[in-house]
């Protein structure tokens, strides 16, 4: 399927958030959406995030992406529920299910809105998608960013993390997803860093393989 984009400007406070909308060209009705956003650095137009925004589109699903810089979780948390409330809002799509996630920070903060969004007895959401979740800082295994994972009960979370990541170690996640409560499934990319780089592998090839997981993780879930 060729794909659509159009560049948004979300209402946040007195500002706007930045955002792109990346839906499949010639499609009559979009029921699944999924969000997106980047780490702690770079923006909405980060490789991997626009990569997957492509992906989606061309297999039929909407995509919206958007930049939120700051390190501030609870910042970031506040910017993406006022990003998802807009998508729900949309009356040209007829959306069914909505899907978030993010890289890095953006996973944190997608996992921390997940969490707010059922504890307030709203159940839009239907997965949460974290790629390289930073379990915990460099060198600092002893320090695990657990507490909202641990509490989700629904809906399903799917990781995709690199074997090699230094804020993600391997026997530490799989500990984490033993004591989750909600389904989780966890890809991950052998010889991957933080970044999912991997030695000897193009970086067009690494993308496929995360994308492709995303996609059919997705489609078990509606």
């Amino acid at each position: 399927l060729k794909y659509l984009q159009e560049k948004v400007e979300i209402p946040f406070g007195a500002k706007h958030l930045d955002g792109i909308v990346t839906i499949p060209d010639a499609v009559m009705e979009v029921s699944t959406a999924v969000i997106v956003t980047h780490g702690a650095g770079g923006d909405m137009n980060f490789r991997h995030l626009v990569s997957l925004a492509a992906s989606l589109a061309s297999s039929g699903f909407l995509c919206l992406r958007f930049t939120c810089k700051g390190l501030n979780l609870v910042y970031r948390v506040k910017a993406y529920k006022v990003v998802v409330e807009y998508l729900n809002n949309i009356k040209k799509y007829t959306l069914q299910n909505i899907f978030v996630g993010g890289r890095s920070m953006g996973a944190r903060a997608a996992a921390a809105t997940v969490l707010q969004l059922t504890e307030t007895g709203e159940d839009i959401i239907q997965g949460l998608i974290c790629l390289s979740y930073p379990l915990h800082p460099t060198k600092q295994k002893h320090s695990l960013r657990t507490s909202d994972l641990l509490l989700i009960v629904e809906p399903p979370v799917l990781f995709v993390s690199g074997t090699a990541d230094e804020m993600c170690d391997r026997t530490l996640l799989e500990e984490v997803i033993k004591k989750m409560k909600a389904p989780t499934q966890v890809h991950w990319i052998e010889g991957g860093s933080h970044g999912l780089a991997v030695k000897g592998r193009q970086e067009k090839a690494v993308l496929g393989e995360i994308n492709a997981q995303v996609l059919l993780w997705i489609q078990e879930q509606i």
